[in-house]
This record gives structure tokens, C-alpha cells and sequence, in this order.
């Protein structure tokens, strides 16, 4: 059980780091183009709008990358050190990563799994 705890462990940081990089890039992108679009629309009474959705999709990103991505990375960490409270903090980002389908899924599927295998072994001992 331990051997897939570790791998849950790599996973759960790989996926997390890769979130980081993907928000990094996408608002890097946003970044370059935004200021383009806002050019384009300096003359129109809608630029104010376009300001605030550039500042609330930014918002967003960041929140969803401390509460997802954050996590995972502390959960893979916390497995690979064989902490007893990782098990249970990556079964609650497991859930979360249900909804990404479809590696999230499997990662999901596959945390739930060894989390029922960790507690008929406790229960069994």
C-alpha cells in the first residue's frame, strides 16, 4: 500500500505544479493580449468593462490555483513523507479532481481506491 501512496504522492505534485504552469502561461498570454484589446476599445464607453473582467479573471485564476493546485502540492508532499494527515487531505483534493476528466478522474478514482484499501487495513490490524 505504501508503493501507491508514493505514486499518489508524485502525481498529486506533478498535477499541481502543472496547474501553476498552466495558469502562469495563461495569464502571461492574457497579459500580452489584454492591453491590445483594451487599445482597441480606448475610444468605447465599454473599455471599463473589459478592464474588470481582465482584473475578475485574473481573481479567479489565482483563487483557484491556491485552492486547488496548493493543496495537491502540500497532499503529494504530505504522501511521499508518509505524514498520517495526507492521506486524508488528498482524498478531499481527489474528490475535487473528480471533475477534471479525464487524469483528474483517474487520479480521483485511484485516491478513493487506496484510501478504502488504507482503512480495511487499519480495521483488519
Amino acid at each position: 500500500m505504501e508503493t501507491h501512496k508514493k505514486i499518489a504522492g508524485v502525481l498529486f505534485i506533478v498535477t499541481g505544479v502543472l496547474h501553476i504552469i498552466g495558469y502562469i502561461f495563461v495569464s502571461a498570454f492574457f497579459s500580452f493580449l489584454f492591453p491590445l484589446i483594451m487599445e482597441e476599445a480606448r475610444g468605447d464607453e465599454g473599455a471599463w468593462i473589459l478592464e474588470w473582467i481582465g482584473h475578475f479573471g485574473q481573481l479567479i485564476g489565482a483563487v483557484l490555483i491556491f485552492f486547488l493546485a496548493v493543496p495537491s502540492i502540500i497532499a503529494g508532499i504530505g504522501l511521499l513523507a508518509k505524514q498520517k494527515w495526507a492521506l486524508t487531505l488528498a482524498l478531499i483534493v481527489a474528490c475535487f479532481k473528480l471533475f477534471s476528466f479525464p487524469i483528474g478522474t483517474a487520479i480521483g478514482i485511484y485516491v478513493i481506491w487506496i484510501y478504502i484499501q488504507n482503512q480495511k487495513e487499519t480495521q483488519t490490524t
